[in-house]
């Protein structure tokens, strides 16, 4: 058995694979509901209703989608480069110390949401800066410094809500005084968690989709993503390339951060996040690095988890079920995207 490329796929070949690796997930979720004593297809049914069976449920999912899609297009910039950011949870907590740094009364009320916003997309590109910079000048794998980073960034925080900004009315527990009104953002809708940080979210994918498809910033990108030695002999800057991919890719991370503290939690805690940043990396993945497809899965994974929690508490199915459908999900979109490229055959 060898692999053969394939030098034009069809596109039934282009959109039947991931179609079967999306069906081929629905039947593992099926067999792990069997597993766990349940009905598997109420457990489905549950997770769609819980999802986006009510106008609540849909809102709680469009909520949670809203760090997913700025995670999701943060990796999706830097992988399209090649540049392994594996760092969005650092970039994410980066954005989030500013938003208490600056939101809890350190500026004027007229400007502090914009000014804080700005700043703490600089902090998130400023932090991915330092491991590019490692990697272009002394050839430092980036996948182990952003890494290392997510880590760092923890104890940190942890440190900062433990002391110089832990809350005095907080009762002992470890997370930040509350913004001020004038640093939070807008509900969509009155009374509802939903918060203007989606419809930001959403502005900022159609932009990277502007920069990727209509910029020579895009076009340059690609090249260095593709072929990283034939883009240097065109005369390509690469190494300002990669640099001007950082920027972008941390600075979207930490609108993450930002937007759930300015959006919907009001404060920093150590479980602001349950892992966006890492969750980012599945989203990217199963959008095909696509901007516009980052949004479409960041719903899913966002629906997922969503209808899970639901799925759970109506019929005693542990929630761990969902971290194990999005496992499974991105490894058979893997190997769909690979067999759209190659072919097996016997040799």
């Amino acid at each position: 058995m060898r692999l053969e490329p394939v030098a034009n796929p069809t596109l039934l070949r282009q959109l039947g694979l991931p179609a079967l690796a999306l069906g081929a997930t629905v039947l593992v979720a099926m067999a792990l509901a069997l597993l766990a004593g349940a009905d598997p297809l109420a457990v489905l049914g549950q997770i769609v209703t819980g999802a986006v069976g009510s106008r609540f449920a849909l809102l709680e999912t469009l909520n949670r989608a809203t760090p997913l899609i700025f995670t999701g297009l943060a990796v999706a910039v830097a992988f399209r480069a090649r540049l392994w950011n594996i760092g969005a949870e650092a970039q994410l907590y980066a954005g989030a110390i500013i938003a208490v740094l600056l939101g809890t009364g350190a500026l004027g009320a007229p400007f502090v949401l914009p000014v804080s916003a700005a700043v703490a997309l600089l902090a998130g590109a400023m932090l991915l800066l330092v491991p590019v910079l490692l990697k272009v000048r002394l050839g430092v794998d980036e996948v182990v410094t952003t890494l290392l980073l997510n880590f760092i960034m923890a104890l940190f925080v942890s440190y900062l809500l433990e002391g110089p900004l832990k809350d005095p009315m907080g009762m002992g527990w470890p997370k930040s005084a509350a913004l001020i009104p004038e640093a939070r953002l807008p509900r969509i809708i009155d009374g509802l968690r939903l918060h203007w940080g989606f419809g930001l979210a959403l502005i900022s994918a159609g932009i990277v989709w502007v920069i990727q498809s209509r910029t020579t910033l895009g076009f340059e990108m690609r090249a260095v993503g593709a072929n990283i030695r034939a883009a240097r002999f065109a005369g390509m800057p690469v190494n300002a390339v990669l640099v001007k991919t950082a920027l972008l890719s941390g600075g979207l991370a930490a609108l993450a951060g930002w937007s759930e503290v300015a959006g919907a939690k009001g404060h920093l805690s150590l479980d602001l996040s349950p892992g966006f940043g890492y969750t980012g990396i599945i989203v990217a993945m199963l959008a095909l690095l696509h901007p516009l497809g980052v949004v479409v899965t960041a719903l899913f994974v966002a629906g997922v988890f969503v209808g899970a929690d639901a799925m759970s508490r109506a019929a005693g199915v542990p929630t761990y079920i969902a971290d194990m459908l999005l496992a499974v999900a991105l490894l058979f979109m893997v190997l769909a995207i690979a067999l759209t490229k190659v072919r097996v055959v016997r040799g």
